[in-house]
């Protein structure tokens, strides 16, 4: 899940194709239905992201009372309004009406705080819990931003490589080699330094020793990051059965060489997991290789899913990063986004468990 922030948007407005009354509000590459007439090219107004629970004065001054996703009717979700995609709020609240949006939006400013708007978390189910331990040596994963949102984290033509998004909960992984130490954690607890004590039920351990983790890299602190998937986990199974065993897929590997956390570049990934492949640690599908092209990876962020083989569901989207590991200015960390496909974003009877 991205970070939520809620920020002043310069607005790109489009003609609604099917709707006289209405008009789509660009923001990146994002497109919000807003009322014809309420902006023009130009203005720049405030962008509330999905995933962001709102407060019940804001619902009821932006008119959207029981309009909004959740049991509260109070979650941005994605919609279709008309035929069109609409993701996000596109807003004027009454409590920013004196604040210059431009300056706002050059500063960076996040009005989340002020506007009582919060992130969604998920409830998590029993299997996914248990008792936490404090755990500092742990390497944490960090969230990934949308392209959408942030379509300029890579340059046009550079060399990048796009695996399929896996619909699971992830499951941190970190090796200690001076004392053969295993911690496991999930994407939530881990950026708080928490790790889950090991237990036969919890379904990251069961995760790590079905796919005998501990073995794989015991050389070094090493962290190795995946995504727990099937049957119990999530809505898209991918012929799974997680009461069974589990399916996995590594995505992502760090190591710390002297104290410095390293992340292993695309190549780097695909050598380490070569060389314990008598352990059959499964690896994401790479779908792309190749100079970054925009509109060839938005297209591949939807279709049928590769990882169980039958296309049995939709695709979640993708996850591009740069070939090489580099820092990126854009985001603030690694040169790493995510596109999520329009039929994963609009399902109806989705999960989002992290």
């Amino acid at each position: 899940m991205s970070t939520l922030r809620v920020t002043a948007e310069p607005l790109t407005i489009h003609v609604h194709p099917n709707a006289d009354a209405l008009e789509l509000a660009q923001v990146g590459l994002y497109r919000a239905v807003v009322a014809k007439g309420a902006f023009r090219s130009g203005d720049h107004a405030i962008y509330i992201p999905e995933q962001a629970v709102l407060p019940a004065e804001l619902i009821e001054e932006l008119g959207l009372t029981g309009r909004l996703a959740g049991p509260g009717k109070d979650r941005v979700k994605a919609i279709r309004l008309r035929g069109q995609l609409s993701q996000g709020i596109v807003c004027q609240p009454k409590a920013l009406a004196d604040v210059d949006l431009a300056a706002a939006h050059r500063a960076g400013s996040d009005f989340a705080e002020l506007l009582g708007v919060v992130k969604w978390v998920p409830p998590v189910p029993v299997s996914m819990s248990g008792d936490v331990l404090s755990a500092t040596e742990l390497l944490p994963w960090t969230d990934i931003e949308n392209i959408a949102r942030y379509p300029g984290i890579f340059e046009p033509g550079e060399p990048v490589c796009a695996t399929e998004k896996v619909h699971g909960t992830c499951c941190l992984y970190t090796y200690l080699a001076e004392t053969g130490e295993s911690l496991v954690s999930s994407k939530g607890f881990g950026a708080k330094y928490l790790a889950l004590a090991e237990a036969d039920r919890n379904l990251y351990w069961r995760t790590v020793h079905a796919y005998r983790l501990p073995e794989a890299y015991g050389a070094r602190r090493v962290g190795i990051y995946g995504e727990v998937y099937g049957k119990g986990v999530q809505d898209l199974a991918y012929g799974a059965d997680a009461q069974d065993r589990p399916g996995y897929a590594v995505f992502d590997i760090c190591v710390d060489i002297d104290g410095m956390v390293r992340w292993l570049d695309v190549a780097e990934q695909t050598e380490a997991l070569a060389s314990v492949e008598d352990l059959g640690i499964p690896r994401v599908p790479v779908l792309y290789e190749g100079p970054y092209d925009e509109a060839l990876l938005l297209a591949l962020a939807s279709g049928r899913e590769t990882v169980s083989g039958s296309g049995a569901h939709i695709r979640e989207g993708i996850v591009v990063r740069a070939l090489k590991e580099h820092g990126n200015d854009v985001v603030g960390s690694r040169t790493i986004g995510k596109i999520v496909s329009a039929e994963y974003v609009t399902r109806s009877g989705g999960t989002e468990y992290e």
